[in-house]
């Protein structure tokens, strides 16, 4: 079974690779709830052997955080530089095919400004597959998970920014729409009518008596996201989720990792810093 697994993992990269936004990419990190058995873990270690062997030049890694958690942490890094001068922590939902969690996170910066130290301080998971509620009910529930993690942070001492990171599945739109892809959701998340931003923010109005930021990007691209930190030596890199469905994305860096930079931007002295695109 891992083998199979492991030869169709290979066969799907192979497929990614040959995309123009793929072809650079040196490093996949995998995620989602398959990574976090035993089971899952061998296959992605023998698939990165089938893809050495062939002659594909890409290190296949775990994601380092637990798989339910990388889904929140990566929303600090969509957060505003303001949040990090004055708060030290955030909330943060990661939604998918079968749960919804909603968390804080830690930032920690005081451990590690990149926030590669940054962790989950207290969460709340959800299975709404199994009780199939409609798509209200489902965000009323979520409202009342975010309220209650607010209520855990301000007992924990964390003073927790006016913002929310939200992963969701499917092609988010800019104004907080979603495209296509949420239909593993329960009820209908892509009408015209529903704006799953507004939504969140009409629940949660306020944090610390500031009005509420939303920011909300596809789910996998938050997850990895979460890895950031641990890229910085590659200049594009990628992830796969594999969980109810299998979600993709790939990075570039902004900053060309050291040993990389051309000798003209050496003479120049010029350097760029920043996170992934």
């Amino acid at each position: 079974a891992i083998e199979r697994f492991a030869q169709s993992l290979a066969f799907v990269i192979r497929r990614f690779v040959r995309l123009k936004s793929w072809a650079p990419v040196e490093r996949i990190v995998v995620g989602g709830g398959f990574r976090e058995s035993r089971v899952g873990e061998l296959a992605i270690g023998r698939a990165g052997i089938i893809l050495s062997t062939d002659g594909h030049k890409i290190d296949l890694v775990p994601v380092s955080h637990h798989p339910d958690e990388a889904g929140l942490v990566g929303s600090a890094h969509l957060a505003p530089k303001w949040i990090f001068e004055a708060y030290d922590s955030l909330a943060a939902v990661d939604i998918g095919g079968s749960n919804i969690r909603a968390g804080i996170v830690e930032l920690r910066q005081d451990k590690a400004p990149d926030l590669s130290k940054a962790r989950v301080s207290s969460s709340e998971l959800w299975r709404h597959a199994d009780d199939a509620p409609s798509r209200d009910e489902a965000i009323e529930r979520l409202g009342t998970m975010l309220k209650a993690q607010l209520k855990q942070a301000k007992k924990d001492g964390l003073r927790v920014a006016p913002f929310i990171g939200v992963g969701c599945p499917g092609l988010i739109e800019p104004d907080g729409s979603i495209d296509r892809g949420a239909q593993n959701l329960p009820g209908n998340w892509e009408s015209s009518r529903f704006n799953l931003v507004d939504s969140i923010r009409a629940l949660v109005p306020e944090i610390g008596e500031h009005e509420t930021q939303v920011a909300m990007h596809n789910d996998a691209v938050i997850q990895g996201l979460s890895e950031m930190p641990a890229m910085q030596d590659v200049e594009n890199w990628a992830v796969l989720t594999i969980g109810t469905g299998l979600g993709n994305a790939s990075y570039r860096n902004r900053a060309k990792p050291k040993g990389k930079d051309s000798e003209k931007e050496k003479a120049a002295g010029k350097g760029k810093s920043g996170a992934g695109d």
